[in-house]
């Protein structure tokens, strides 16, 4: 089995445009491919994570990767799969942003001579001189089928800024200039990007003649990569200090049984002899499926150290053995408390377990909260100082999200 073969049984392609070209240049290792990732925050999440073993796999196989981080294109959002206008950015902001996402993809992917490279299109779009992008770029866009593009769609009905309507055009040239100058034959992308990717293929074959290098293919999953990202009390980091290994862990521990074979399937670096060997599991065998997508995506981001650890950890609390060591912490300070008591609510939201005080009064009310193993029924419930004289609190959030808390 070649490696499109494999990408295609862990059910990682959901289309592309020249299939015959783009399997033999991947399997015979001839692809030089870029992904994009726009710095919108100063850390990679999940919703990155196939991307990101998409291009480990890939070179693994003998691909060349080109990672493409869009410092340029940061200055403007992408309306892709969006139905408001993300915020501008400071160029300050940009390049720290950037900066951070190369020192966590070099966990993933092997920088160096003839290996991956990373490229910023703030070093060629920041330079383009807007009569030059008209003539030589504007001119092979027609408007009328940009316009039947679903992200445009979308957004007609409450007002596409011609700021916003020229992504496109600057996503395309990226593939235009990344082929002309460094020899970028394939570019990949999430399924919400797919009009943008056919625009840079076009304006590549209308530059250089309908025959030319020019592939794109997409992601089955990028929308629910995205999605995948986020948590009811925000999103799921790789930066160590924004999600702890234990958080990290316990968010794919959790994932819906429909979605575990899923997951381990696209994400992990497991055999698929052995993978698929486990479609037939159900019931408990589902939570040890679990454990194992866990234990793997822990031990890629953080190291095999930092999973062991959160995976004792987790171990220890369901059986009731508490080994508290590894959990997410938060050390309360004098002023936390009022004739020495704490309110609950409180310090939920100095954790970060919850966003709001309005967040977490439903939890409550709902049953959400517990205290030490003791369900907390009152809005207003209040943890004594005396409760720490063993060194430690722990609050339960949910079934399955524990904090713990000192002073």
């Amino acid at each position: 089995m070649g490696i499109y073969e494999e990408l295609q049984e862990r059910g990682l392609i959901a289309q592309v445009t020249d299939e015959p070209e783009i399997r033999e240049l991947i399997n015979n290792g001839g692809a030089r491919f870029y992904i994009g990732f726009d710095p919108t925050a100063d850390s990679l999440h999940v919703g990155h994570f196939m991307a990101l073993c998409l291009m480990k796999r890939l070179q693994m196989a003998g691909n060349k990767p080109v990672v493409l981080i869009g410092g340029g294109t940061g200055y403007i959002g992408d309306p892709s799969g969006r139905t408001d206008m993300r915020s501008m950015m400071t160029p300050e902001t940009i390049q720290h942003n950037c900066d951070c996402f190369k020192k966590q993809m070099e966990r993933f992917i092997e920088f160096g001579e003839d290996k991956a490279i990373m490229v910023n299109n703030a070093d060629w779009l920041l330079k383009l001189n807007y009569i030059d992008v008209l003539r030589d770029v504007g001119a092979c866009f027609s408007v009328n089928q940009m316009l039947t593009a679903e992200c445009y769609k979308q957004r007609m009905e409450k007002g596409l800024s011609f700021l916003e309507f020229n992504y496109m055009i600057m996503q395309a040239y990226d593939f235009y200039h990344l082929n002309k100058e460094y020899g970028c034959n394939m570019q990949f992308g999430g399924d919400d990007q797919w009009s943008n990717m056919l625009a840079g293929t076009r304006l590549i074959r209308k530059k250089n003649g309908k025959d030319a290098y020019a592939m794109t293919i997409t992601l089955l999953l990028n929308s629910e990569g995205k999605k995948m990202g986020k948590t009811a009390s925000g999103a799921v980091w790789l930066d160590p200090n924004k999600t702890s290994p234990f958080e990290f862990y316990q968010y794919w521990r959790n994932v819906n049984d429909a979605d575990v074979l899923k997951c381990i399937r696209m994400l992990t670096f497991l055999p698929l002899e052995e993978v698929n060997k486990m479609d037939s599991w159900e019931g408990s065998q589902l939570n040890t499926a679990k454990e194992i997508l866990a234990f793997e995506l822990t031990k890629l981001v953080h190291g095999e150290e930092e999973a062991t650890k959160a995976q004792e950890a987790a171990k220890a609390l369901f059986s009731n053995n508490a080994n508290t060591d590894n959990m997410p912490t938060t050390e309360l300070e004098d002023a936390d408390f009022a004739d020495g008591k704490a309110s609950v609510i409180d310090i939920m939201l100095k954790a970060g377990l919850v966003k709001s005080k309005g967040e977490a009064r439903r939890l409550v009310e709902q049953g959400g909260v517990s205290v030490d193993d003791e369900k907390i029924s009152d809005v207003y419930a209040t943890v004594d100082a005396s409760a720490f004289e063993k060194g430690y609190i722990i609050v339960k959030k949910g079934k399955k999200t524990f904090h713990k808390f000192t002073k």
